[in-house]
């Protein structure tokens, strides 16, 4: 299962059927704290979250999700390109940071790669 975190409620369900239509299953969360009490993190295979969202950041999820021994493979989104963010969240081991508006083989590319095991 593929998890979405994104605030915007229009970019979450265009993602949501686009991760459909690559054929596979998907949940979508308006913030990292909706998906952190959902109970999905054990579902998760791949995670596909903004960088800046009210509250928690995706970047700050994604080193959550390490500290708490689940890490789960993630590319971050954003509408603000910043290259010391980018490399910031790729040296802390994100596997992706796609600038909106992203090229949509790229994101499958990074997906694929990460559920057949590659970095």
């Amino acid at each position: 299962m593929i998890s979405i975190v994104d605030d915007d409620a229009s970019v979450r369900e265009a993602l949501k059927d686009l991760i459909r239509a690559m054929g596979f299953s998907v949940e979508t969360f308006a913030s990292a704290e909706d998906f952190l009490r959902s109970g999905d993190l054990s579902k998760t295979d791949f995670l596909i979250t903004d960088m800046r969202m009210p509250g928690m950041s995706g970047l700050e999820l994604h080193h959550r999700l390490r500290a708490m021994g689940a890490p789960v493979p993630m590319v971050l989104i954003t509408a603000f390109a910043d290259e010391k963010e980018k490399t910031r969240a790729l040296h802390a081991g994100v596997m992706g940071y796609l600038t909106k508006p992203f090229n949509e083989a790229e994101l499958l590319a990074k997906i694929r790669a990460a559920l057949d095991g590659e970095d």
